[in-house]
């Protein structure tokens, strides 16, 4: 879950074109080093509030939970650099309070009643207003900022990157089990996270004074206070210059989260080219968008996605090429394609983190050995 501190270290940036800069949020889940157990520790959280353990690092609403933050990156092998900072940060701090960090979107057997909700007047009011939804928020994700220099800009983008967000989401899936359950989803922490009533993909907005009507009808709703508690899968920041995509499970691996900011990067910079060119700007019907999202959690690179512009069936990896060649000019031009490309191959060959865990599952009927394979590949930093 989102937290305003979470992203400060992004704070710094100043007006640039669209994706000149970019930086990634990680949420992990604390587990006990031998049991591999979801583990509170509330030590930990009261000082990371405190601002004693890390730069980087920040509290979630559970005691459960620890959050890391890139600082403002301009390239791909910055941007790595700072996630393996920030994961062994975050890894180093776990460690000296007794636990471990889980980087995926669910833990495979543990469940919300072994957490508790960290002290902190932010998270209280939380479950004063979203009461049971707040309690069972057992789930990680993964938030990646791009910088835009304007709220119009980012609406303007965010209208139309809603058709890609399935396929994006499809590449991530971290979370087929939860509380002991193979649910049958690539990404069930999707499916967790749609009983908020403020997620999912926005609806078409078409401005920005329409994009500020619908937050102050929001909030005068009482569903939100402010437009920090926006959940959709996409929104524009409140608080910083740039757009934030939510939609992410935890990728186990680095080199995940890093093809997932590139080409969510790559896609902001192609998209606002297109709505400077006055390009119209694709509104496929909610409900066709909330399909597509859906198939995405349900079966992410091993079954078909819904391409919602061509009103299709189509197998997950056609569906990912067809991104790549939709992005291939803006990754040419930026020198990133030979990159996005080795790195798409890569998760290719080995599959989603939910296929990984699947497949220690069924090989060993072990849920601590599942978990034990997350955090090993999780930690497993180069830099």
């Amino acid at each position: 879950m989102e937290v305003d501190e979470a992203a400060a270290p992004l704070a710094a940036a100043r007006p640039a074109p669209a994706g000149a800069t970019l930086g990634v949020e990680e949420e992990f889940h604390l587990v006990d080093p031998v049991s591999y157990r979801l583990t509170r520790s509330p030590a930990l959280a009261e000082a990371v509030l405190r601002g004693e353990v890390g730069p980087h690092l920040h509290a979630e609403i559970t005691t459960t939970q620890l959050e890391s933050a890139t600082g403002i990156c301009t390239g791909l092998a910055d941007l790595r650099a700072e996630l393996v900072t920030t994961r062994a940060e975050a890894a180093g701090a776990a460690a000296r309070a007794g636990v471990r960090i889980l980087a995926a979107s669910t833990h495979p057997f543990d469940s919300w009643h072994d957490q508790d909700i960290t002290p902190a007047p932010r998270y209280q009011a939380m479950v004063d207003r979203w009461a049971g939804l707040a309690l069972q928020q057992d789930i990680c994700g993964c938030h990646v900022h791009v910088g835009v220099p304007d709220i119009d800009t980012a609406v303007a983008v965010m209208d139309r990157a809603r058709p890609y967000l399935p396929v994006l989401l499809a590449m991530t899936g971290s979370s087929p089990f939860h509380d002991g359950v193979d649910t049958g989803h690539d990404s069930y922490r999707t499916m967790w996270w749609s009983r908020w009533p403020t997620t999912g993909p926005p609806e078409y907005l078409g401005s920005a004074d329409r994009f500020r009507e619908v937050v102050a009808g929001l909030v005068t709703s009482g569903v939100i206070a402010d437009a920090s508690h926006l959940y959709w899968d996409l929104r524009p920041s409140s608080h910083l210059p740039t757009l934030e995509f939510r939609l992410a499970d935890v990728c186990t691996e680095v080199d995940d989260v890093v093809l997932h900011a590139a080409l969510v990067r790559s896609l902001v910079r192609t998209l606002a080219r297109r709505a400077e060119r006055g390009e119209p700007c694709p509104q496929p019907r909610p409900e066709l968008l909330r399909a597509a999202r859906w198939r995405a959690a349900r079966h992410g690179l091993d079954g078909q996605l819904f391409d919602v512009l061509q009103n299709e069936l189509v197998p997950a990896r056609t569906a990912v090429r067809r991104l790549l060649t939709e992005l291939r000019e803006d990754l040419v031009d930026h020198d990133e394609w030979s990159t996005v490309v080795e790195l798409v191959e890569r998760l290719f060959e080995r599959g989603t983190s939910s296929s990984r865990q699947r497949r220690t599952w069924l090989s060993t009927g072990d849920w601590r050995q599942v978990a034990a394979r997350i955090v090993r590949e999780g930690t497993a930093l180069e830099s």
